[in-house]
């Protein structure tokens, strides 16, 4: 669910998955499972998957891998950890020769980010770019132009929290000078 094509200089990649509607539960090893579930609170949350893509981008040039991210201590989020693990949603950029992967936490509605040297992880969890917005869900891309970098995202608020009457919202990123990203609050 919410693929996220990614370009590192001019090779691409993919990074996808999600929990319930997006099937992680239901994918291990690179294999479907029938009756798959999602792990314990205190078990590793579910990882998104990063791949990367055949020079046509049509085809996997790989097998799928997790897109590990951790906390502050080096362990894997847990999956209990509705304020901080993936849930779907996934971007990523990069900024000042780091990778910066971001994605919605579902259920709590959080737009969060993790950093990495390496695009393939392991990533370290550094905080929330945006808290929630009016409606469901907070998928987003973070893009620059003419030098600034902004968020695109989208909510409810103009159609009164109608969650399927979503409007796009733009706003500027601010890096502070450490590289971490400034928390937007998503709603006034």
């Amino acid at each position: 669910i919410d693929p996220c094509a990614f370009d590192d200089v001019e090779t691409h990649y993919l990074i996808f998955g999600g929990l319930w509607g997006g099937q992680l539960q239901r994918y291990r090893n690179n294999k479907a499972i029938e009756c798959g579930k999602e792990p314990a609170d205190h078990e590793p949350a579910l990882c998104p998957k990063i791949v990367r893509l055949t020079d046509d981008m049509l085809e996997f040039a790989e097998a799928p891998r997790d897109l590990v991210i951790l906390d502050q201590n080096g362990q894997p989020l847990k999956a209990g950890d509705h304020d901080r693990r993936f849930f779907e949603a996934s971007w990523m950029h990069k900024y000042r020769g780091k990778y910066y992967f971001s994605y919605s936490t579902g259920d709590t509605h959080f737009l969060c980010y993790a950093t990495s040297e390496n695009l393939y992880g392991p990533f370290t969890y550094q905080g929330v770019i945006l808290t929630p917005v009016v409606g469901w869900t907070t998928h987003h891309s973070i893009c620059e132009f003419k030098g600034k970098w902004y968020l695109f995202h989208h909510d409810s608020q103009p159609s009164g929290g109608k969650t399927w009457l979503r409007s796009l919202k733009v706003i500027e990123l601010e890096y502070l000078p450490d590289g971490s990203i400034k928390t937007i609050q998503g709603q006034p």
